[in-house]
C-alpha cells in the first residue's frame, strides 16, 4: 500500500473556517492542503507556509486549472454579497471541475436549515443556494459527504459535537470543531452520500464521524 499522502484542493482556502482546515490537513498524515486562492497575496501568503496553491476563482472557468485532486472540500461562502455566484454557481462549477480531476471523495460545507429555506426569511436566498448546491451535489455521481453546521462561533473548538441527520432545534458551533468534522469525513469509508447537521454536544468528532 503507497504511504504518499492524497492531495485534498480546499476552496475557501483564505476563508476563517478554510483556514483551519489548511492546518489540520497540513498536520495530518494522510493529506496534502493544495489552497484554491483568488489572489497573488493570498499565493504567497500559503506559499511561505508551505502549502500548495492554485490560483482560481470560483465566478471563473476553472477547468484548465484544475487537472488533478484526490479530494475536496468546498469552504467557500460569499459572506451573503454574491450567495447565487459564488454559494451556489461557484459550487457547482466546483464539483463539475474536481469530478473531471479525478476526485474521489468531495465533503461539502453547508448550512442547518438548507433542506427548509422559507423558515428563515432573513436567509432564504442563502440557504436556497446552499439547498440547489447540495442537490447538485447528490446528483453529480461523486462520492460525497455533507456537512451542515449550526450558527458559526470563533471560540476554541472542543473536539466533541452533536451530529444528527435533522436535529430538533438549532445550536451554534465553534469553526475548529466544523473544520475537523470536514477533514474527518474526507474519508474513503466514511458517511458516503450523507448528509447530517452538527452542532456543539458531547460526542468525540472522530468517532461520531467514522462511527
Amino acid at each position: 500500500m503507497s504511504n504518499k499522502k492524497q492531495s485534498v484542493l480546499v476552496a475557501g482556502a483564505n476563508g476563517t473556517t478554510g483556514r483551519i482546515v489548511i492546518e489540520l490537513l497540513k498536520n495530518s498524515e494522510e493529506y496534502e492542503p493544495v489552497a484554491l486562492v483568488r489572489s497573488p497575496d493570498q499565493q504567497k501568503s500559503f506559499e511561505q507556509y508551505n502549502v500548495s496553491t492554485i490560483l482560481g476563482d470560483l465566478e471563473s472557468d476553472l477547468s484548465d486549472t484544475i487537472k488533478n485532486t484526490d479530494k475536496a472540500i468546498f469552504a467557500a461562502g460569499s459572506g451573503g454579497k454574491k450567495v447565487k455566484e459564488v454559494d451556489q454557481e461557484g459550487a457547482k462549477h466546483f464539483i463539475d471541475v474536481v469530478k473531471n480531476a479525478g476526485a474521489n471523495k468531495f465533503v461539502m460545507l453547508s448550512s442547518m436549515g438548507a433542506d427548509t429555506p422559507s423558515v428563515m426569511p432573513e436567509l432564504e436566498e442563502y440557504l436556497k443556494a446552499k439547498q440547489n448546491a447540495d442537490d447538485y451535489l447528490r446528483e453529480s455521481g461523486i462520492k460525497h459527504t455533507i456537512v451542515r453546521p449550526g450558527g458559526l462561533t470563533d471560540e476554541n473548538g472542543t473536539g466533541k459535537i452533536k451530529l444528527q441527520e435533522k436535529m430538533e432545534s438549532p445550536g451554534q458551533i465553534p469553526r475548529a470543531d466544523v473544520a475537523q468534522t470536514l477533514v474527518s469525513a474526507l474519508s474513503d469509508d466514511v458517511r458516503n452520500n450523507e448528509t447530517f447537521e452538527i452542532i456543539s454536544g458531547e460526542d468525540e468528532i472522530e468517532k461520531v464521524v467514522k462511527r
